[in-house]
């Protein structure tokens, strides 16, 4: 099936019409950029029609995207104006669902019967989701030691999860290959109709607000990819006269973007014995590590780590505002927190820190609050 627009490759000039992910010269591939002009329409796949590059089947829909962008009472304390992009509310409770909609569009128009992904978490349970609703079959492939509690969440849609033994990160490079023989169609971490539908962030955060910053927390480069191609789209098309600074935050147990922009590299390197708590942007090797690390370089962007501790300060922030993020979430809160005490976020600045995913993703090591035990005639002197 062709779409509306050509694949190119940013770095070699490339030109591809089909079903291609990857350039020969080893660097994801994305769509031409697209202009236009919002139209009347009740979602977000209607109101930028033009935008995308295969026609949504809205009838379809689960009602991912149009998230909430709520004001923080955090921004005070620390002198911005602060907004929290609320992906955790889309229907699998990540910002996964976006991206994996519109490539399920695409998969459904193409003929495709079978789709799968690369994942052990978010996009584990947003491919075999749409998968269902879409009627295709799901293979999702994850790690060998992923538990059994993790993939029933997986599993209910009724995707089959094949635990693969050996090195997990040949799996992502390993999938397409044998999706492109199989005829399984992989919408895996920086596929470019997922990278496509992240765009629509930028999209709703333009109608709502126009930001000085906006935090991104980073883990394959994907999501990072799909806002900064959605601003800079709204940018050529004249709806928004200035780009702001996109921020890419990692974790410090695992940052090889931030490493290798901080050393002044021009590609990143393999992040050895990863080890942070947000696991959810673990990945030692981004596959669009060196896409993300040429973006901050071409547009001056930063690249900001931040510990474990940190992060969990962060999410425990955000809870007291009736926010409840995984880790990885809150690591835009903890990156802001240090960016102000650097001044390199100026007092007075328009922030937005996208939350990526649910904290009920992630609760083993979430402290509760206190409970206390009460007998039912003593209710009275417990309540005061």
């Amino acid at each position: 099936m062709r779409t509306k627009s050509r694949l190119i490759c940013p770095i070699c000039g490339a030109e591809y019409n089909g079903p291609v992910q990857r350039c020969e010269c080893g660097e994801p591939v994305e769509f031409e950029p697209f202009k236009g002009e919002p139209y009347l329409g009740k979602t977000v796949w209607e109101r930028f029609y033009d935008f995308w590059p295969v026609e949504p089947e809205v009838e379809l829909s689960l009602g991912e995207g149009d998230t909430p962008l709520v004001r923080s009472k955090l921004g005070k304390e620390l002198g911005v104006k602060l907004y929290l992009k609320n992906e955790t509310v889309n229907p699998t409770w990540s910002f996964k669902d976006r991206g994996t909609f519109l490539a399920m569009s695409y998969a459904l128009k193409a003929g495709y019967k079978a789709v799968g992904t690369v994942s052990t978490g978010n996009m584990a349970a947003s491919v075999s989701a749409y998968a269902s609703r879409f009627g295709l079959n799901a293979k999702i492939l994850v790690s060998e030691n992923t538990g059994d509690e993790k993939l029933r969440a997986v599993s209910v849609y009724g995707a089959d999860v094949i635990r693969v033994k050996g090195d997990y990160g040949r799996l992502y490079f390993d999938s397409l290959k044998l999706g492109e023989r199989l005829g399984v169609y992989f919408i895996n971490s920086d596929n470019p109709f997922r990278v496509e539908g992240y765009k629509g962030i930028a999209f709703e955060i333009a109608e709502e607000v126009t930001p000085d910053y906006v935090l991104i927390p980073t883990s394959s480069g994907g999501l990072f990819r799909g806002i900064a191609k959605g601003f800079l789209e709204l940018r050529e098309s004249g709806l928004i006269e200035e780009l702001p600074v996109l921020v890419a935050v990692q974790a410090e147990g695992c940052s090889p973007i931030c490493r290798a922009f901080k050393e002044g590299k021009e590609r990143i390197e393999r992040f050895e014995n990863p080890k942070t708590i947000a696991q959810a942007i673990a990945n030692p090797l981004p596959p669009s590590g060196n896409a993300v690390l040429r973006l901050l370089r071409e547009f001056g962007w930063p690249c900001v780590s931040v510990g474990d501790e940190e992060i969990i300060g962060a999410q425990r922030r955000l809870a007291g505002e009736g926010l409840f993020v995984e880790p990885a979430s809150a690591t835009g809160m903890a990156a802001l927190e240090k960016l102000r005490e650097s001044g390199v976020i100026p007092e007075g600045s328009r922030v937005v820190s996208i939350l990526t995913g649910s904290g009920l993703k992630a609760l083993s090591h979430v402290e509760g609050g206190k409970v206390v035990e009460c007998p039912l005639d003593k209710l009275e002197n417990c309540l005061r």
